[in-house]
């Protein structure tokens, strides 16, 4: 716990304070059924507590602390979900037009037909995962791509650039644009 961060140690403090709370609503809601003889408020109360106080303590750590970087796990669901439906679709119709063409689909499409989609989906899910992300990144991390273009761009200057002062000049530029650090600085071997 002490060697985490300010920001990890915040999120597991709304952790920590979820878990003792529904020990806590438990113990009060016994107490209260076990003097009373019946359930009451307190014992509807202690269990409306105990169901939610976790879920709750983690939403504030997510949206409050960035808890498990929900950016990044919002942008990896979309896009492997985009290439699920995509690549099944693919697959489908590779199915449907090759067994339609060796006989029909009615019954069972030939195996070789199964096996021929599958290895033409299992070949384009590389590509189609680089372009969906590329895409997305696009139109939803315009930062990443921003720099991914930036760096790109430096790349091919790279190659022609002949004159060590322009480029360290250039080098530090693209740095600043691309990480944006507080200060920066060049050491070149003489």
């Amino acid at each position: 716990m002490k060697r985490g961060s300010l920001v990890e140690r915040l999120q597991l403090r709304w952790l920590a304070f979820a878990a003792l709370l529904v020990p806590a609503a438990v113990v009060a809601s016994l107490i209260e059924s076990s003097i009373t003889g019946s359930e009451g408020a307190a014992t509807t109360i202690g269990s409306v507590v105990a169901l939610t106080a976790i879920p709750v303590a983690i939403g504030v750590a997510v949206m409050r602390y960035r808890l498990y970087e929900i950016d990044r796990l919002i942008n990896r669901t979309v896009v492997y979900g985009l290439v699920t439906v995509l690549l099944a679709g693919v697959y489908a119709g590779l199915v449907l037009v090759l067994g339609q063409l060796s006989g029909g689909v009615a019954g069972d499409p030939p195996s070789w037909v199964v096996a021929g989609a599958t290895l033409a989906v299992a070949a384009r899910f590389g590509p189609a995962r680089r372009r969906v992300q590329a895409a997305v990144d696009r139109q939803f991390n315009r930062g990443r791509y921003d720099a991914a273009r930036t760096i790109e761009a430096f790349s091919a200057r790279l190659r022609d650039q002949v004159d060590l002062d322009t480029l360290a000049a250039e080098l530090l530029a693209v740095l600043d644009q691309t990480v944006q650090p507080t200060r920066s600085s060049l050491w070149l071997r003489p």
